[in-house]
């Protein structure tokens, strides 16, 4: 998944490149024929096409390199005591909802966790709360449920040890694993 984004960045420069090297400045010299002047015109709306060509691929590339980084992020945090999936969550979860209704072979497991406050009774139903909630909201954006299997880590396994305010921020999260088939 890495290279294909590497390598779609490195076509998006070099067709940057390819562009910014083929414009012309446009400056015509007094006392040159009008015939030379009608090819460079026509060279100059040839190069106009091309150019829309080319930045229309480039914004295909961008949107598909701005999918991929979306896709990237895999760990998703919430506030203390909430299942509720955070606004600035939505656009990554639903490029993974996206990639797995697109790829219906994919399967994910969605483990969620909780900090350490509170019973472990109750954080490891506080932990599939927020598994449940990701799910929900990939379902409805296009995943299957076939494709998805939740299990809850509750304050088992912290991502950060400690007992601050950051600390527990960290661990308070559902993490999007694809599995290999």
């Amino acid at each position: 998944m890495q290279t294909t984004a590497l390598y779609k960045t490195l076509g998006l420069a070099l067709c940057a490149a390819f562009i910014s090297a083929c414009s012309s400045t446009g400056d015509v010299e007094e006392g040159t024929s009008s015939e030379a002047t009608a090819t460079e015109t026509e060279a100059e709306a040839t190069q106009a096409v091309d150019t829309a060509a080319v930045d229309g691929e480039s914004l295909e590339a961008e949107a598909a390199a701005a999918q991929a980084a979306l896709l990237e992020q895999t760990v998703f945090y919430f506030d203390f005591d909430e299942s509720t999936i955070k606004s600035e969550s939505k656009a990554a979860l639903m490029a993974h909802a996206a990639y797995l209704a697109a790829n219906g072979s994919a399967q994910v497991v969605l483990e969620g966790h909780a900090d350490e406050r509170g019973t472990v009774e109750y954080n490891l139903a506080l932990g599939e709360r927020r598994a449940m909630a990701v799910r929900r909201f990939l379902m409805a954006n296009g995943a299957s449920s076939s494709q998805m299997k939740v299990v809850s880590f509750g304050e088992e396994r912290p991502a950060v040890m400690g007992s601050s305010a950051e600390s527990y921020a960290k661990n308070r999260r559902v993490e999007v694993k694809y599995q290999s088939n």
